[in-house]
């Protein structure tokens, strides 16, 4: 069993960032188009809730989870 990893903080260089830019941003997706599988797959969560909109803007404290991996936005 895995526990879930104390969030990796992601610093935004603007307002806001896209969903699928952030999973490929920080590694958790290798491409666009594997970041665009795994949310349509309902494999991300945002906040703790699953997330299909890989248009969805992040700002500022949210938490985008993977897995057992989670990212925390940051204001740079």
């Amino acid at each position: 069993m895995s526990a879930i990893m104390e969030p990796i903080p992601f610093d935004l260089r603007g307002d806001h960032i896209t969903l699928d830019a952030l999973l490929k941003a920080t590694g958790l997706a290798p491409s666009g188009g594997a970041a665009k599988v795994l949310i349509g797959a309902g494999a991300v969560e945002v906040n703790g809730e699953p997330e299909l909109r890989r248009g969805r803007k992040l700002r500022a404290g949210d938490v985008v989870g993977l897995g057992a991996r989670r990212v925390r936005l940051q204001a740079a």
